[in-house]
């Protein structure tokens, strides 16, 4: 058997999978409150235990948060995970934690034209690509070609420096760095990265705000709301929000196919992306993917794809975890380092 898990801010999925001949058939999942468990073996212990006894011959968790040597402090949970830890958790000395987009890039690898969706044909070669998605941190990874096939190699660049291109994306960062003091893409491009534009955007004055869109925010999700009601065309400040918010959105993804000369493809994935499928469909996108300047004949030859299946990241972890299967367990213990 095989457990994977995806670890975001907001919500946890946990599953298992069987290895029949060369595919994966998902066995049982769950999805949990993130905030709701005070340490992520927690929710693993409740998932497996909650179902029949598994035997689980290796595990791979993609968790939101930079990896290293196998340990990651989540920057959107209050919780530290590592290798050492999760072993006992899932049974298996099989073990490997990976960061989240890093586990999506494989699942992604992995998927069906039919769950994707064209943003921009572009010119499809063999050559590295790369994935963002935006959730509740922005997360990127590259897909490196390195003559055979791909390598996911994670990155950080959701917390690189926002840029403004704009007088009011500028008028943006001044708003955001007063109330944050630095300024990253993640603050902007992001589920609570559309609300702070819409904050932005309220207090930047012009019509009172409407009462039933406000009441609304109060009890549910904030940046939802503003989605909702920007795709309804029922509030014209969640109009320019969502449109602001999809703009800056395409450029840094064509700021990281820049640095990374992604010219393979780009990948949209994450949890918003598909909610908002028409507002990316209408070629806001792939405006401000495709300018910049005098690389914009490059960049429009670029294929961009919207990532549908909710699951990538957790069949990727899948996928990580049964390479695992032929390799030796780990014998790193609790606060050890590899040697």
């Amino acid at each position: 058997m095989i457990f994977a898990g995806d670890v975001g801010g907001t919500k946890t999925a946990l599953a298992l999978f069987e290895v029949r001949r060369r595919a994966l058939a998902l066995v049982r999942e769950t999805v949990l409150p993130s905030h709701g468990f005070a340490a992520l073996t927690d929710a693993i212990r409740q998932f497996l235990l909650e179902g029949s006894p598994a035997s689980v011959d290796a595990a791979c968790v993609g968790v939101a948060g930079p990896v290293i040597d196998g340990r990651c402090t989540a920057p959107n949970l209050p919780w530290e995970v590592d290798e050492a830890s999760l072993a006992p958790a899932v049974t298996t000395r099989r073990v490997k934690l990976v960061n989240d987009l890093e586990a999506t890039g494989h699942g992604v690898l992995g998927l069906p034209t039919s769950a994707l969706a064209m943003l921009q044909a572009g010119a499809p070669r063999k050559a590295t690509m790369a994935l963002i998605a935006a959730g509740t941190g922005l997360g990127e990874v590259l897909l490196v070609w390195d003559g055979r096939r791909y390598r996911v190699v994670s990155s950080e660049g959701g917390h690189t420096d926002f840029a403004p291109r704009t007088d009011l994306e500028m008028e943006l960062f001044q708003f955001l760095r007063e109330e944050f003091g630095r300024v990253s893409y993640e603050r902007v491009v992001s589920g609570p990265g559309l609300y702070n534009i819409y904050r932005f955007l309220l207090a930047n004055g012009g019509a009172p705000e409407a009462e039933w869109l406000r009441s609304r925010m109060e009890t549910g999700d904030p940046s939802a709301v503003v989605a909702e009601a920007a795709l309804a065309g029922r509030d014209a400040r969640a109009v320019q929000a969502l449109d602001v918010f999809v703009s800056i959105y395409g450029a840094e993804a064509g700021n990281l196919a820049l640095k990374a000369l992604a010219v393979g493809g780009v990948f949209v994935g994450g949890g918003i992306a598909p909610k908002i499928r028409a507002k990316l469909e209408d070629g806001t996108f792939i405006s401000a993917f495709r300018d910049k300047g005098r690389l914009g004949g490059m960049m429009s030859a670029i294929p961009v794809h919207l990532v549908l299946e909710p699951r990538a990241a957790l069949l990727g972890a899948a996928a990580i975890a049964r390479s695992l299967r032929s390799g030796p367990a780990s014998k790193r213990r609790a606060g050890q380092s590899p040697t």
